[in-house]
């Protein structure tokens, strides 16, 4: 009987998008260079893109061997504090799909309401027998990040880390990267991020692959839309050439409806399934 290619795992819950970008398990020795880009690094934007209680949530799928599985799910919340946003994303995998691997990730990101650059980011990963509780204090002024990191948070221990400026975690960069402005983007000019996790800095990059018509997503409809292509880091789950396709809406809402990446064995898929307390009228909704 073949194998079933059980270390595709990290891919699906932690943002996808992100989530989708990093993985615990991943090899940085396999990373690519960044390339050069036409924009300048961004390390503040004002929010025009959501509100407190927007909560959308994602249906995650998994081909193997030419079957899509219905993998589990993922939900993105906003809360609004007085000076700060709260984001949080909790992804679990369906009863159907736990023979197969089991997932309860739980992320959360208070970030500053004027630049959306994270002050503290929380991981408390369960995937099949992997454990990982992360609590990362940001201070971006003196370009620390202070890590509490272990199997759990009873075991956890702290470290600290030099960052670069205008350092995300995850879910800030998810936020972040819906309010940027890309009224002046040209097909393939691309926006350099750079991320925290697994206690080292990830440079990245967003890649604008400009606007497609008439997107279909079931249950939901046909939208407008503009397609993006963030950086992957080769290793255990992507292959070199990995090409991560995201369609969002062509608003202001600019909310993801669609995450498409091929995988090192098989492929992944996120569809958006339900969204609520949108700060502006889907208006990329094509009638």
């Amino acid at each position: 009987m073949m194998q079933m290619p059980l270390k595709v795992n990290a891919m699906a819950f932690p943002v996808l998008f992100l989530i989708a970008t990093l993985s615990p398990h991943q090899n940085k020795q396999a990373q690519t260079q960044s390339h050069l880009t036409h924009q300048a690094v961004t390390c503040a934007v004002e929010n025009q893109a959501f509100k407190d209680g927007e909560t959308i949530t994602y249906k995650l799928y998994y081909n193997w061997n030419f079957v899509w599985l219905s993998a589990g799910e993922v939900q993105f919340k906003v809360k609004e504090l007085d000076d700060q946003f709260h984001f949080s994303a909790m992804g679990t995998t369906y009863k159907s799909y736990e023979w197969f691997f089991k997932v309860r990730d739980y992320y959360e990101s208070y970030v500053d309401k004027k630049t959306l650059l994270p002050e503290v980011s929380v991981r408390d990963v369960e995937e099949g027998k992997y454990r990982l509780y992360d609590r990362v204090t940001f201070d971006q002024d003196k370009g620390k990040a202070f890590s509490l990191r272990g199997k759990s948070k009873e075991t956890a221990e702290m470290a600290k880390y030099d960052i670069d400026p205008c350092m995300h975690d995850v879910l800030s960069m998810v936020y972040f990267l819906r309010n940027v402005d890309i009224t002046n983007y040209k097909k393939g000019d691309a926006l350099p991020l750079k991320v925290f996790m697994d206690k080292e800095s990830w440079p990245l990059k967003m890649t604008y692959a400009g606007k497609e018509g008439d997107v279909k997503v079931k249950g939901l409809g046909r939208f407008n839309t503009i397609r993006v292509s963030p950086e992957v880091i080769a290793g255990d789950i992507f292959d070199d050439d990995t090409e991560m396709n995201i369609w969002v809406t062509d608003d202001q809402n600019r909310l993801p409806l669609l995450i498409e990446s091929p995988l090192s064995v098989g492929s992944v898929k996120a569809v958006l399934k339900d969204y609520k307390n949108l700060r502006h009228d889907l208006r990329a909704e094509v009638k």
